[in-house]
């Protein structure tokens, strides 16, 4: 039997992170209600953030260390959220995209474990990065997609509850992002430095990376890995689903203008 298909939604205005992650809660929970009544939908949600450094679950909020950095990062200017996925301290902001794939795992047969479950999410980056820049990867015992030994360009933390999976990976489209890495050893990498698309790309007139140009061969790709059909979610159609992430626009809106990348 053919699994249904995914539907992806793009939010164009960089989101605050804290209603993002609640938007993802309210998800969950929705699809975890509807799983009984097999209605539910797997969703892939694809999204830049407003400047925010991120801490992962194995970073607690009340470690001195923890606070001390969230002191000095929130002077730059970001929001500083320490979260429940895997890994350490990382940043995400515009010039960055963003997936957060809510998926079901105990969809195929046998279900998905975790590692294949991330082992994908790589693929679909890697190909991503290959079909549409010419852009080459190498492998790394690290999780995530990196340029070479010390140039990674993207990201993977997830969380699985219920077999249901959030939060997800970002990569860097633009240079916009690379300054705010600078300030950190993220993912606890000491000798990594963030690298971007816009730096790597090898294709005849790739001068202008933009994040709208990536979105749809990214959600194309993304459903090739995981062989699903991938449509964009009609969100004026959708009761629930639609009313909340039109509240998260209507937020992203009315924040206005973020900061711009840290001075050197």
């Amino acid at each position: 039997m053919s699994l249904p298909p995914i539907f992806y939604h793009y939010f164009r205005t960089p989101l605050p992170y804290v209603r993002t992650l609640a938007l993802q809660e309210q998800l969950h929970a929705w699809q975890l209600a509807q799983r009984r009544l097999n209605a539910h939908k797997d969703i892939l949600l694809l999204l830049e953030h407003r400047p925010v450094y991120t801490a992962g679950r194995r970073q607690h909020s009340n470690d001195p260390e923890i606070l001390e950095e969230e002191s000095r990062l929130t002077r730059l200017g970001a929001d500083f959220v320490t979260t429940k996925r895997g890994g350490q301290i990382t940043y995400h902001g515009p010039g960055q995209i963003v997936g957060y794939p809510l998926l079901d795992l105990g969809r195929t047969n046998p279900p998905m474990g975790i590692r294949d479950y991330i082992c994908k999410l790589q693929t679909a980056l890697k190909l991503h990065l290959r079909e549409a820049h010419d852009i080459v990867t190498v492998p790394s015992d690290n999780t995530g997609v990196f340029l070479d030994e010390h140039t990674k360009i993207a990201s993977i933390g997830v969380q699985v509850r219920h077999r249901l999976t959030s939060h997800g990976f970002a990569f860097n489209v633009t240079r916009e992002p690379l300054a705010w890495f600078d300030r950190v050893v993220a993912c606890g990498l000491a000798d990594v430095k963030a690298g971007c698309i816009a730096d790597a790309s090898k294709k005849a007139g790739d001068e202008e990376v933009t994040v709208d140009g990536e979105i749809q061969g990214l959600a194309e790709r993304f459903g090739r890995v995981f062989g699903r059909d991938v449509r964009e979610l009609d969100v004026d159609h959708e009761e629930e689903i639609g009313e909340a992430i039109r509240s998260l626009e209507a937020t992203a809106h009315a924040q206005g203008k973020w900061l711009r990348a840290p001075s050197s």
